[in-house]
């Protein structure tokens, strides 16, 4: 079975391992991942950023890593995507207000193809009329008044846990992201297997005893 194409809806300042590691996860099983940005052409570096806890009442945020963008922005066709991915971070904030974006979540909605999302990524869904209403969701704790604004029912998932219900697919934020991946590749209909077959030990080689080795000294 050929893997899936998914769609990765990002801005500037999306959070770095929401992208990172959702992008060679998925490629690592024979999925192929788009990366677009609003305006940004195949190639253009994204600032990401990198959000963490470290006992304050909120998070701080850090600069991360560029990543680039692999397609051009302007040339995608949402129609030949599997399904869309919606990282979270800053991003999310200012890409949703962008009639273009909310087109593209629009066409995966209505053509019931599977929506993935992760901590600040359901501002972009909540910005859409009806994407998530009456849709069970998680996300950031900050975003639940927005969800129930928007109609949906807000869920608090543990931060290593993730929610699906029906093809949406949602987490709090990157302590979740093995959790969320696992229910992205379920419903993507990719199963992983283990063997129970042991691996064969390798060979034991004799040791080779070092020849000696004489030297002469010439006066």
């Amino acid at each position: 079975m050929p893997g899936k194409k998914i769609l990765m809806l990002v801005g500037d300042f999306t959070e770095e391992y929401e992208i990172f590691v959702f992008h060679q996860a998925m490629e690592a099983v024979g999925h192929t991942v788009d990366i677009v940005c609003p305006d940004k052409k195949a190639g253009d570096l994204l600032a990401t950023s990198l959000h963490d806890f470290e006992g304050h009442q909120t998070y701080t945020e850090k600069p991360g890593h560029n990543h680039h963008v692999t397609k051009t922005f302007s040339r995608i066709n949402p129609a030949k995507y599997d399904a869309v991915y919606v990282a979270g971070g800053r991003g999310p904030e200012y890409i949703r207000i962008d009639k273009r974006v909310q087109k593209i979540v629009r066409h995966f909605h209505d053509a019931d193809k599977p929506i993935f999302t992760i901590c600040h990524g359901v501002q972009v869904l909540m910005a859409v009329d009806g994407v998530i209403a009456g849709k069970e969701v998680a996300g950031l704790q900050y975003c639940e008044p927005e969800v129930r604004v928007a109609g949906g029912i807000y869920v608090d998932v543990p931060p290593d846990g993730a929610h699906v219900d029906g093809k949406l697919v949602s987490a709090k934020g990157w302590t979740g992201l093995a959790a969320f991946i696992r229910e992205c590749l379920a419903m993507l209909g990719t199963t992983i297997t283990h063997s129970d077959d042991k691996v064969a030990a390798p060979a034991k080689r004799k040791a080779r005893r070092p020849r000696a080795q004489t030297s002469s000294l010439q006066a």
